[in-house]
């Protein structure tokens, strides 16, 4: 069943718009309305009503949410291609499930993402039009928490309307539709299945796609087995930063809990995240040893990484009151930059400290530290631009217009560092959607 699933996802060649997809859902219920309904669970910040696509009519829930971050479609294209497969397929479907799809949870800021939908998929298109959330404003991570001396009450528009699915569907399984921009790939996951691991690490290596084999993508992570980790909450950020830097860490945690930590509380749901890249080069699972010790590479990236984070915040502290246009771009540039400046602080303490890092690093980490992370500080340096050219368009200003030149420059050099540096390959959607719909099968199939 999985594999012909999988052979019929359609050959996707660009990412579908926040109005495709709600068109193409309409459409779906308008075809099948005994087996598929939209159910509205709330409103973005916008008061666009953001509707959840149910198919079938099973006792047990299934709940999967795309664009957790709005710079992450692959998902909208999974649950698309899974909608069309659910309504066609009575066998797929089963009596057992209901399956509870929203296939944009955050449509105001995916709207932001909508000039690289359509390619050309390059790192530089990618960064040109690039907007991901300040954390305080994402529908992933503003679940309320109180956790030691951290507390977050202040759930945007989008996490109210995924905490009014949660709790009133109480799901069996959680799959949110997360991906990653640049490297390998890899799972969270609650519970551990061992014996699906290897399952799940051939739906990527059989399609040719390395799996992410360099530095976790939370230095707090738990590895299970090669790139598979144990789904994280916020109160295990916190015990990070506790045991890493002076002071309260609540001081530097500026959202909320996600929503598994949330869910978990509420009905303790099987949870399932399989992060995507769109562009891959190969050292990003190469494992062969380096005479570089992996604490050195991680410092060393975090020296790289600041001549990127150290201009923002100069740039951002000279512009001072003149960035006066509130654009989402210019506020999630400004509190990324500020939360990747503290995290940092915490990191270096880590890396310094932490004996398990005085061994050679692999390749993999190597390039994980000194080069893909310049690629996604990159990618906030595109926000800044955006920002003033925003900034420019309400109020020009010799000032603003000089910013825009200097970033403007910084930019350019920056991308075309990367572009000669990464020997990257642009990913096909359905490659993409093929994993993350058979991971969900390979994980649902042994609850």
């Amino acid at each position: 069943m999985i594999s012909h699933l999988l052979s019929s996802v359609p050959d996707y060649q660009n990412f579908l718009t926040v109005d495709e997809l709600n068109a193409s859902s309409a459409n779906l219920v308008e075809m099948c309305p005994k087996i598929a309904r939209l159910e509205p669970i709330g409103h973005s910040a916008n008061a666009e009503v953001i509707n959840m696509l149910r198919i079938g009519h099973g006792s047990e829930q299934l709940l999967f949410f795309a664009c957790p971050h709005p710079n992450e479609p692959i998902g909208a294209m999974t649950l698309e291609a899974l909608s069309n497969q659910l309504v066609s397929d009575a066998k797929l479907r089963g009596e057992r499930y209901t399956w509870n799809l929203i296939k944009c949870i955050d449509p105001d800021s995916t709207r932001l993402n909508e000039g690289w939908f359509k390619g050309p998929f390059t790192i530089t298109h990618y960064a040109s039009e690039f907007y991901r959330p300040a954390a305080f404003d994402q529908a992933e991570w503003t679940f309320p928490i109180a956790y030691k001396k951290h507390t977050f009450f202040q759930p945007i528009p989008e996490t109210v309307a995924l905490m009014t699915a949660i709790t009133g569907l109480r799901p069996r399984f959680i799959y949110s539709l997360h991906n990653a921009g640049m490297g390998g790939g890899y799972y969270y996951l609650a519970p551990h299945i061992p014996e699906i691991d290897s399952e799940l690490r051939a739906l990527m290596t059989d399609r040719g796609i390395p799996l992410s084999l360099g530095e976790p993508e939370m230095p707090w992570g738990v590895e299970l087995s090669p790139a598979i980790y144990q789904s994280t909450t916020l109160c295990d950020h916190y015990d990070f930063l506790e045991a890493h830097t002076h002071g309260n860490p609540a001081n530097q945690l500026q959202g909320g809990e996600g929503s598994y930590g949330f869910a978990k509380a509420i009905c303790n749901p099987a949870h399932l995240v399989c992060e995507l890249p769109y562009f891959y080069d190969e050292r990003i699972d190469d494992t062969a040893l380096t005479n570089m010790l992996r604490k050195d590479a991680i410092l060393q990236g975090i020296e790289k990484t600041g001549e990127i984070t150290g201009f923002l915040s100069s740039l951002f502290d000279r512009l001072g009151e003149r960035l006066t246009f509130p654009t989402r771009f210019r506020t999630a540039s400004k509190h990324l930059t500020e939360l990747i400046v503290t995290g940092n602080k915490a990191k270096r303490s880590w890396a310094k400290n932490a004996p398990e890092l005085n061994v050679p690093a692999t390749v993999a980490q190597v390039f994980d530290n000194l080069t893909v992370g310049r690629f996604y500080h990159l990618l906030i340096v595109g926000m800044t631009r955006r920002a003033l050219a925003a900034q420019l368009k309400h109020s020009p200003s010799e000032v603003i217009e000089a910013a825009y030149k200097e970033v403007e420059d910084r930019f350019t050099q920056w991308t075309a560092e990367l572009e000669e540096e990464i020997n990257y390959t642009v990913i096909p959607i359905k490659t993409l959607v093929e994993i993350q719909l058979g991971a969900a099968f390979h994980f649902i199939s042994r609850l």
